[in-house]
């Protein structure tokens, strides 16, 4: 979220970006040039270069990234548009459909959500994780 926080201000070095997300550096070189081919950020060269947001925040879905790095916003792969495999029990199976709800519903949250939107949200505190009453589901 660096990038978002430090848009339309000066570039923020390699070295600094991997300090502050807690990434290895050449781990992070192959992260910015992912997001570079496509256009969501700009290096820019010299002792004082480095990176910044091609767009503006407000312009990027979380969608977008994650489809791009993941390919994948389904929980199973029945319900999946780029990694469908058939299932013998689709034609009546009824919790296809719950799947294919959370599938639908994790999209339009995904793509309605720009950076500089989760960005302005609160960080996740630990009891939210830990909510006694979700503390019931095994598997969460």
């Amino acid at each position: 979220m660096t990038l978002v926080e430090n848009f339309g201000q000066e570039p923020i070095s390699i070295r600094e970006l991997a300090q502050r997300n807690a990434v290895p550096k050449r781990f992070l070189e192959h992260i910015m040039l992912d997001l570079k081919s496509q256009g969501w950020v700009t290096s820019l060269p010299g002792k004082s270069g480095g990176y910044v947001l091609s767009r503006r925040p407000q312009e990027i879905s979380m969608g977008q990234v994650i489809r791009y790095f993941d390919n994948l916003l389904a929980p199973i792969s029945c319900v999946s548009l780029n990694q469908y495999e058939k299932c013998s029990q689709e034609q009546t199976c009824r919790f296809r459909r719950v799947f294919l709800d959370v599938r639908n519903n994790t999209a339009r949250m995904m793509d309605n959500t720009s950076l500089a939107t989760a960005f302005a949200g609160l960080p996740v505190q630990q009891q939210e994780i830990f909510d006694d009453v979700l503390m019931g589901g095994a598997g969460i």
